[in-house]
């Protein structure tokens, strides 16, 4: 018998019995629905908790930092040396040395805290800043600052009663990327400034840098965040020639000294930024540094553990969505058991007449893929549906969970796949039964 043939013979036996078929496909559409549905919210919170995590820097970028508490008698040091041995390693990219110093800045009345990241000017690029005015640090002659759009916040009058942004919940009316901003790199001066040494001298005020600003990021938009926002960037290079003519033959605020306490003549990073070719490979590079001394942390330990978080729930998720299918399994067994009752003459004039005893099996195999075909079609269409006013209720609820349910491509394939499989599956027994049918018995059967 001829595949087009059973494939004819299957279909018209299904609506020849039009109300049981329908039933039986209904409890299909509601086991797709339901494990469909399922799996997808728990790869929609996986994707929202991924996308979270990211918001708060690259999933393949480590950072390096000197050890808090080295037991060891030799210093770790971020410097040059260190840099070319890590770019050295297998799966790193690159790495971005960053170099942080504080300064305050100050216009007219108000003054502010800056928390500066000078940073090679290649890699701002990659940074995907939203510039809001000006542009990125770059080819400058002299030191220019990138603001973010938090920095205002740190200013606060000190005249007066204004007050700071914390009292008053009000911007101080200053415009970074016009004003005249001095800046104070001496801080430790600064705040000595008045005060007199043992030798009954006044220490003076330290000299105060007119830096002009090259850019500053856009505003936030409502409800979000910017990882950018609270530091002053600038390009490394500059800053470090504006560092070392500043503090001739003294110590710059937050570097290390010797043990007599004088300077180095180096001075080291205060940060690396390791870019690592793929996240898989995040954590042999990180334990690597780990291993040579260094404070080494990534995002890619928070990934970990989310993942084996979310991985559990959507089992548990899963798992009570194939609940749903395997009673509707069960009903595909039932459909076909009383189809092979209801059709013993027929199946035994087919024996009689020399049909095959596989065409009889692939028969009713085909009856049950049909049901669960269709069953799992409709299923699909319903766990769209489903799916979308499960989003449109969470964003009119909170609108960062505007992707709660989530369904790829690769669910819709496996779960019409999944669904013909086990109507297959379910009708297996059902056709190995009227194989075994004896051909006499069966034709007497009345």
């Amino acid at each position: 018998m001829k595949f087009l043939d059973l494939l004819r013979m299957s279909s018209g036996n299904l609506w020849k019995r039009k109300i049981r078929t329908v039933l039986t496909v209904l409890g299909v559409v509601i086991g797709v629905a339901s494990i469909v549905v399922m799996v997808s919210l728990g790869l929609g919170l996986s994707r929202s908790q991924m996308e979270q995590i990211e918001s708060y820097g690259s999933l393949t970028q480590i950072t390096v930092r000197e050890p808090w508490n080295s037991d060891s008698s030799e210093e770790k040091r971020l410097d040059d040396d260190l840099i070319r041995e890590i770019e050295s390693l297998e799966h790193v990219d690159s790495v971005c040395p960053i170099l942080e110093t504080n300064a305050i800045a100050k216009y007219g009345s108000y003054q502010g805290y800056l928390q500066i990241r000078g940073m090679p000017k290649e890699t701002f690029a990659e940074m995907n800043i939203n510039v809001g005015q000006g542009r990125l640090p770059g080819d400058d002659d002299t030191l220019t600052f990138f603001y973010g759009n938090e920095v205002l916040q740190n200013f606060y009058n000190t005249k007066g009663n204004g007050g700071s942004y914390w009292e008053t919940g009000v911007l101080p009316d200053i415009d970074l990327m016009n004003d005249t901003i001095f800046v104070i790199f001496d801080t430790n001066a600064y705040w000595s400034a008045g005060s007199t040494t043992e030798d009954g001298q006044t220490i003076p005020q330290p000299k105060k840098y007119m830096i002009e600003a090259c850019g500053v990021e856009a505003p936030n938009a409502e409800d979000s965040w910017s990882q950018y926002g609270w530091y002053t960037y600038c390009d490394l290079e500059q800053l470090t020639a504006q560092l070392k003519k500043i503090f001739k033959n003294k110590v710059i605020p937050g570097q290390p000294t010797t043990k007599t306490g004088k300077p180095y003549k180096e001075i080291f990073y205060s940060e690396l930024d390791v870019n690592v070719d793929d996240l898989n490979n995040v954590m042999e590079v990180q334990n690597y540094l780990t291993d040579l001394g260094y404070e080494a942390y990534s995002n890619a330990e928070w990934v970990e553990s989310s993942q084996q978080t979310m991985g559990t729930i959507q089992m548990v998720l899963g798992g009570i969505g194939a609940v749903s299918l395997f009673v509707a399994a069960i009903g595909i067994t039932n459909t076909m058991m009383m189809s092979i009752y209801e059709r013993t003459k027929e199946i035994g004039v087919m024996k009689v007449l020399g049909c095959d005893l596989r065409n009889i099996r692939s028969l009713f195999l085909m009856e049950a893929g049909f049901i669960g075909l269709i069953g799992g079609v409709i299923g699909l269409g319903l766990s769209f549906t489903i799916s979308a006013v499960i989003n449109k209720l969470a964003a009119a609820t909170q609108e960062y969970m505007s992707g709660v349910s989530y369904i790829p491509v690769w669910l819709v394939g496996l779960s019409l796949i999944f669904a013909i499989l086990v109507g297959m599956l379910a009708g297996f027994f059902p056709a190995r039964r009227a194989m075994k049918l004896s051909p006499l018995a069966a034709i007497r059967n009345e």
